[in-house]
């Protein structure tokens, strides 16, 4: 239980840290509540407008983007550009940012190699007791073969020679 728990977390944290999913859902909500605020405004002084709060703007804004058709039409004319507007650009808003977590999440292996190594190498470390003696032995010279490319690499960029 205790490595899918750790999987799950790693998958959310990629996805949050590795795709717009974040910024493009706040995105969303600052929107939301910039047209909602706006559709508020522009019918809140019409009579026959059932937006006559900021609740029901917000309501209305929540009906209106999920095209559940049970968002009432504006009354006014400025009211309905305004509400056009939030219909198509929250939709592209939401579903591009579907689209964008989802291919940004499948592509990050190609964008990141140097990640999977790591996934591979933390996956044998959490299964240490299935791994046989051979196993066992092969990780750990993979693992010095790591430390020594690592101690080249920085011998490298101090301008010395490794220690052999």
């Amino acid at each position: 239980m205790r490595s899918y728990h750790h999987r799950f977390r790693a998958f959310m944290t990629d996805v949050i840290e590795r795709t717009p999913f974040i910024r493009v859902v706040a995105a969303l909500v600052v929107l939301w509540l910039g047209f909602s605020v706006a559709m508020w405004m522009v019918e809140r002084s019409a009579q026959e407008s059932p937006l006559d709060s900021l609740g029901a703007a917000l309501y209305w804004a929540v009906a209106a983007f999920s095209t559940a058709g049970i968002a009432s039409e504006p009354a006014t004319g400025l009211g309905r550009l305004v509400g056009a507007l939030w219909i198509v650009i929250g939709s592209v808003l939401f579903f591009g940012a579907i689209i964008a977590t989802i291919t940004g999440y499948f592509l990050r292996p190609l964008q990141r190699p140097v990640r999977n190594l790591i996934d591979t190498i933390e996956n044998n470390l959490e299964h240490l007791e299935d791994l046989s003696v051979d196993e066992l032995e092969l990780l750990r010279q993979t693992a010095d073969g790591l430390i020594e490319h690592m101690e080249r690499l920085k011998a490298k960029s101090h301008g010395t020679t490794p220690e052999t």
